[in-house]
């Protein structure tokens, strides 16, 4: 009976301390001890802890909210990494038409519109919305082409949303706004490239519009690599 009872404490006391070393381990690491043999198993199979805890993580960056409706897909391959996620890489652009047009940057100055700063429509576009550099820029089109509202992505540049026109803008031809004439040719100039139509407007755009798409909670890890802390 004695040796039963001595036997029972000393389970007891191995349980107890296998507990507090349980305890422990998970407030250290912040891993359960049960789920240390998955951890193991599935660095074994070639993914790391690391990996694992970054998965949820890259969940926030599948879905992209389109304007008005519908859904733009990132695809589903794209692996976590150390480098920033791009548009051009992250966006299945295959659903969308594309067009071959010349492309010229454009400012609001007297270079380019003829108003100075103190002209009263200095920086106001057709559409009646300030000009815009972000994600989601005001860029200037043929509108029997492109009516305003008309959204494309423009690989290089970002967003271009149609807000203005030109008389000298004819057929596939784009102006894209900077905000200085330095920003024109260090940035830009005049390419002929393919972009793509997200979507076709239906002849108006207010600032609410452009406002609502350049703060899309989604799309801000890729507006940072558009424009400069200076220009939000």
């Amino acid at each position: 009976m004695k040796f039963l009872k001595t036997w029972s404490k000393r389970w007891l006391m191995t349980i107890l301390v296998v507990l507090a070393l349980s305890a422990t381990f998970q407030s250290i690491t912040g891993v359960k001890a049960s789920s240390l043999p998955i951890l193991l198993l599935e660095s074994h199979n070639g993914e790391n802890v690391e990996d694992h805890a970054m998965k949820p993580v890259s969940l926030t960056f599948k879905v992209l909210k389109r304007f008005a409706q519908g859904e733009t897909q990132i695809s589903s391959a794209d692996a976590v990494t150390n480098e920033p996620l791009t548009l051009i890489d992250s966006i299945d652009w295959t659903q969308y038409e594309k067009d071959t047009v010349v492309a010229t940057g454009y400012t609001a100055g007297i270079e380019s519109t003829g108003k100075s700063p103190g002209h009263p429509g200095y920086g106001i576009t057709y559409s009646g919305v300030k000009v815009k550099r972000d994600l989601y820029s005001t860029i200037a089109a043929d509108l029997d082409v492109y009516p305003i509202g008309t959204i494309l992505f423009i690989p290089g540049y970002g967003f271009g949303v149609v807000a203005d026109k030109g008389s000298a803008i004819n057929g596939n031809e784009l102006d894209l706004y900077y905000k200085t004439v330095d920003d024109v040719y260090n940035e830009w100039g005049k390419k002929t490239l393919e972009v793509f139509v997200i979507q076709k407007g239906n002849g108006s755009l207010t600032e609410a519009d452009l406002n609502a798409l350049n703060e899309n909670e989604e799309m801000q890890v890729f507006r940072q690599q558009y424009i400069s802390p200076e220009e939000e």
